[in-house]
């Protein structure tokens, strides 16, 4: 499958410049750098999404294809000039280590197999990785921070972010006092601000379960304060809001398994803890979200439990306390079970004695509160966007427009898990292919409010999920 990609996209190369070549009365698109605007030194700002974080993993090749660097790529035709990246060598070039999909089940369940080989890791307990020594910096993207994180002192070291304490120079340094640090030594001309993903992802992610939405009260101010930071000379640049996390494959990919499998069992509803409470809720099947609605999602964590519904047993239970207490896991499984009064020996999921729990579902008062949380803080990006007069990536309504899939170059592009070639193995973070997409509106963006005529790239020439030799 792989090859049959790269053969494609080969194919249609060839075939282009043999009809280019032929005809000289074809004219190049124009290419501009607009008005007012500077790109000759780029910096990037922002989380995952901007490091190249891809497949549940940060390595070599997504941070070679993240949005910046193939923005930057763009922005040199234009004037700009040399993107430097914290990139893991080549001998440690599978960095964290990721997912890589080796093959399927019998029920064509994917099987993915983690890398642990060529890390980029120097100690186990805490998680470090190998310090990247080359300064300055130009992506400044730190997988897992939060708007909430960027004034919290030594958030690298202390705080346990062991991507950012690979590039802090000291113990104590904030993400803010970095990027103002790096942004001076780079004497940035333009910037893309993408921050803000997290502090609605990670209450999501975990079900509602654990952790919280950042307070708006946080977000604004510390928002305003990066923007001003970012546009302390005058500098131009691009923010981007928050896409709306339910639409996203590592929230719709098990619900519609799941409804059918209840539906099939004849079940009328399941039941199911909420928030991080003992408390039950009764969830009628009809309220799963699949093709025909519905608004209950079941993450893709839950994949690995789903078949377990109905059935007795504690398996879930048990891995949460493996990971809860590896040395002492029975100790913690009892006081699992005594505090959410779960008994294993009733129909999972099923039954008011053993709920599916809430880790590994969003319900609908979950849902309204991160909905409602990413239309309050895209409200303050907007804002500032307008304040500093920058161009705007509306990444929500991009994201909600593809929803039911797009057609890019003759292919189709949707939010499906692995077939749908924008997401990644992790069902959160782009492919190489989707980084490409993402990079072509930003372009749009910078073209629009710059009177820019920047070349967009052609997104067939990046892989999307990579299938095993078959």
């Amino acid at each position: 499958m792989k090859k049959f990609f790269y053969k494609s996209s080969m194919l249609a190369l060839v075939v282009g410049v043999l009809f280019t070549s032929c005809d000289p009365e074809i004219d190049a698109e124009p290419i501009s750098a607009g008005q007012g605007v500077d790109f000759s030194k780029y910096i990037a700002v922002g989380n995952s999404l901007t490091a190249g974080f891809q497949d549940n993993g940060l390595y070599r090749e997504g941070q070679l294809n993240s949005f910046p660097a193939i923005l930057a790529q763009q922005l040199q035709l234009v004037g700009g000039g040399d993107f430097m990246q914290p990139l893991f060598s080549e001998a440690q070039a599978n960095g964290s280590g990721y997912l890589r999909l080796t093959g399927f089940t019998q029920t064509a369940s994917p099987i993915l197999t983690p890398v642990t080989t060529n890390l980029a890791v120097r100690n186990t307990n805490p998680t470090l990785y190998t310090k990247y020594t080359g300064q300055p910096v130009q992506n400044l993207g730190i997988p897992g921070i939060k708007v909430a994180d960027i004034k919290t002192a030594g958030y690298g070291s202390q705080m346990g972010n062991p991507y950012f304490e690979r590039l802090a120079a000291n113990a104590g340094q904030t993400y803010l006092q970095f990027v103002e640090a790096q942004a001076q030594a780079v004497n940035h001309t333009f910037f893309t601000n993408w921050l803000g993903n997290n502090d609605v992802l990670g209450y999501a992610t975990a079900g509602g379960f654990s952790g919280q939405l950042t307070p708006l009260s946080t977000f604004e101010p510390y928002y305003t304060d990066m923007i001003n930071v970012l546009t302390a000379n005058g500098e131009k640049g691009v923010v981007a809001t928050i896409p709306d996390v339910t639409g996203i494959p590592f929230f719709t990919t098990v619900g519609p398994n799941v409804k059918a499998s209840l539906t099939k069992a004849g079940a009328a509803g399941f039941v199911a803890l909420t928030r991080n409470t003992p408390q039950r809720k009764q969830i009628p099947v009809a309220n799963i979200r699949d093709a025909a609605g519905g608004s209950v999602l079941f993450t893709l964590t839950g994949s690995s439990y789903a078949p377990l519904i109905g059935q007795p047993g504690g398996k879930y239970w048990r891995d949460l306390a493996r990971q809860v207490s590896p040395s002492a896991p029975s100790a913690a499984l009892n006081q699992l079970l005594t505090v959410y009064s779960i008994d294993t020996t009733q129909a999972f999921g099923v039954s008011g004695g053993n709920p599916w729990p809430s880790a590994l579902l969003l319900d609908d008062d979950e849902i309204k509160d991160i909905k409602d949380a990413t239309i309050a803080f895209n409200n303050v990006i907007k804002g500032e966007a307008t304040a500093k007069n920058l161009a705007l990536f509306d990444a929500n309504a991009f994201f909600t427009s593809i929803q039911g899939g797009t057609v890019i170059n003759g292919v189709l592009h949707s939010p499906a898990f692995i077939s749908g070639n924008l997401f990644s193995l992790d069902g959160v973070h782009p492919t190489p292919r989707g980084y490409a997409i993402i990079t072509n509106e930003v372009i749009k963006a910078i073209n629009a409010k710059y009177n820019a005529s920047i070349p967009q790239v052609d997104v067939t020439k990046y892989r999307a999920v990579q299938f095993p030799n078959m």
